[in-house]
Parts: C-alpha cells; sequence; structure tokens
C-alpha cells in the first residue's frame, strides 16, 4: 500500500530494506497520532503482534470506555491481546524473536503505580529497563509527553508527570528508533536528533 512504501523510501539502507528495530518508542502528546503510528509498525513487522494492553478499565468513565473500543477496532483481529496493568517486566520477558509486543502506553502504566515510593519505583523502572534489551522480540512501547503544558496542581500530577519524562529518557537511551509524534507526523529522532550527553556534576552530586 502506499504509507507502506513511503515508510521504506524514508527508512532506507543501502539494500532499499527498512530498517530493523528492535526496541521502538513512539511518544508524542495526546491526539497526536502516536498510536496509531505504533499500530502502523507494529503491522509491518510482519511478526505476530501482542497488543499489551496497561490500562484498567472502568465502566463508569464512558469517556475511557469509548476511546478504549475505538483502539480495539482499529487492531487487526488476529492480533492478541495481553493486560499488563502492573508487572510489564513479566509480560515481556517471555516474547519470542517471532514476536512483536506492542505496549500501549507507558503512561497508563505509570499511573497505576502511582502510589509506589520513589525507591519501589525507581527498582520497577530498573528492572525493566534491564530486561528490555534481552527480550528476543520487537518491542514498540507508546509514551505520552505530558511535560509540555503547565506545572500540574497537585503533587501527584507533578510526580506523574517527572516519572514519565524520565523513564521515556532513558527508554530512549537504549531504543533502536525513537519517534516523535506531532500534528499527525512522525519524526525519527535518533536520524534526526543529537542524544543529551549524561553530565554528572561533582559540585551536586545525585
Amino acid at each position: 500500500m502506499e504509507i507502506s512504501r513511503k515508510y521504506t523510501i524514508i527508512n532506507a539502507i543501502g539494500s532499499g530494506e527498512r530498517k530493523v528495530s528492535k526496541i521502538i518508542l513512539v511518544t508524542g502528546a495526546a491526539s497526536s497520532g502516536k498510536s496509531e503510528w505504533a499500530e502502523f509498525l507494529a503491522m509491518e513487522s510482519e511478526k505476530a503482534v501482542t497488543y499489551v494492553a496497561t490500562a484498567q478499565v472502568d465502566e463508569t468513565d464512558v469517556e475511557w470506555v469509548a476511546k478504549i473500543a475505538k483502539h480495539r477496532c482499529r487492531r487487526p483481529q488476529h492480533w492478541q491481546t495481553l493486560v499488563a496493568q502492573t508487572d510489564l517486566t513479566a509480560a515481556i520477558s517471555t516474547a519470542t524473536s517471532a514476536d512483536c509486543l506492542l505496549i500501549d502506553s507507558l503512561g497508563t502504566w505509570i499511573a497505576n503505580l502511582i502510589d509506589l515510593s520513589q525507591k519501589d519505583w525507581q527498582k520497577t523502572v530498573e528492572r525493566f529497563l534491564k530486561t528490555l534489551p534481552e527480550v528476543s522480540g520487537e518491542i514498540i512501547l507508546v509514551a505520552e509527553e505530558t511535560g509540555w503544558g503547565v506545572v500540574p496542581a497537585y503533587q501527584m500530577g507533578r510526580i506523574f508527570r517527572d516519572r514519565a519524562g524520565s523513564l521515556s529518557r532513558q527508554i530512549g537511551a537504549i531504543a533502536d528508533t525513537v519517534y516523535l509524534v506531532t500534528g499527525g507526523h512522525a519524526l525519527d529522532l535518533k536520524k534526526f536528533g543529537t542524544p543529551i550527553p549524561h553530565l554528572r556534576s561533582t559540585e551536586f552530586p545525585d
């Protein structure tokens, strides 16, 4: 199809084939098209796709239920669905080289664990980040950009924003490909961006 042809051209290497990435991070603002881009990348993988859902479904939240239904209608029926609301590490650890895992999204996973202390949250993140590169299959992670607006008025909102930003940055450092999706367009940050070096201050140690 036309969109597939354009994607292949954009990501062409010497042989003209699509660049194969093991870890792909797709990040963007609300309703930017990030989930749709991630779904397209999963279809392009030509692997057995498992949609890893992190959301908790509240049947009383009509708007949220409608959004989940919209996502479900968009996905191919032959895709498998795995619900992983808290233990995302366990959910990805069994993937094989024939699998493509689409995790949507990291933001809802963070929200599900928002009551964890900073120490416990850091342990959870470290375990997840250690497992990611060890997984045999392809992993596509969808993340939300939450720090481009006003500072949240409540502490819980600020904790969520900081954890989301930090997690995206850490995954972006080890990902093979990082896309920023905005205005319905996906920008390959690994291709056009410059990694920010980690500078450790001796005057103000961590």
